[in-house]
């Protein structure tokens, strides 16, 4: 009798921890299935990619692209430097963008945004140039670091850079737009090191300068109508 007992009890119990086992694992399933990457804004990132790899076709950066990879050969090394040169110069300018937001109430900030992006389209459609010096010397800091100096430093106060300040602004997502707007520079300029001059044969500028000004100026009229 005391055996039957115990048998049915550990059967009883067995079965309960059963249960909990299920309990469990169905929590731990919810809990990973809800574990998505909300945070990470792929409108953002993908809007950035795309008006970034418009906006530097023509640009003076990539002119400067096509002239590093001209004058020295180092394709490698330049596609390097352009990287590094656009992290660094596009994270303080997302940076930048995410500060206005905290600075700014959200009425001022649709409506400076919104006039921004109709006088970046404006700006779209005149061409740059790119004025340099002939010079077949050797860089005197190596191919890497020369590029990701003067890369830098063309792309301060740049229609890539000031995209990114408002585009920065206007999602709210420091991290997607900093990452779309690198991978649309990168889009953008290492076929150009690659390939050279043939690439902005290839692509028709005027054309593409016009859907960059649509884009923007689409973006702008949004901005007004919806809240950032």
């Amino acid at each position: 009798m005391a055996q039957t007992v115990e048998k049915r009890l550990g059967e009883t119990f067995d079965c309960t921890a059963f249960k909990l086992h299920l309990l469990l694992a169905g929590d731990a399933v919810r809990s990973l299935v809800s574990l998505r990457p909300e945070s990470f804004n792929l409108d953002a990132f993908l809007v950035s990619t795309g008006i970034v790899a418009l906006a530097e076709m023509g640009d003076k950066t990539q002119l400067l692209a096509l002239l590093l990879a001209a004058r020295f050969k180092k394709p490698w090394p330049i596609v390097w430097g352009i990287l590094v040169a656009t992290l660094a110069n596009h994270a303080m300018a997302g940076a930048l963008g995410a500060w206005l937001t905290t600075l700014l109430s959200p009425d001022v900030l649709r409506w400076i945004l919104g006039a921004s992006f109709l006088a970046m389209a404006a700006w779209m459609l005149v061409p740059d140039k790119l004025e340099h010096e002939s010079d077949s010397q050797p860089p005197r800091w190596g191919f890497f670091a020369t590029t990701v100096v003067l890369f830098f430093l063309a792309e301060m106060g740049d229609k890539t850079q000031i995209a990114t300040v408002m585009l920065a602004a206007r999602f709210d997502a420091y991290g997607a737009v900093v990452a779309g707007t690198t991978l649309g520079m990168m889009l953008a300029n290492a076929p150009v090191v690659w390939l050279g001059e043939r690439v902005t044969r290839w692509v028709p500028l005027r054309v593409v300068h016009i859907v960059s000004a649509i884009i923007f100026a689409v973006l702008g009229v949004l901005t007004f109508i919806l809240p950032t």
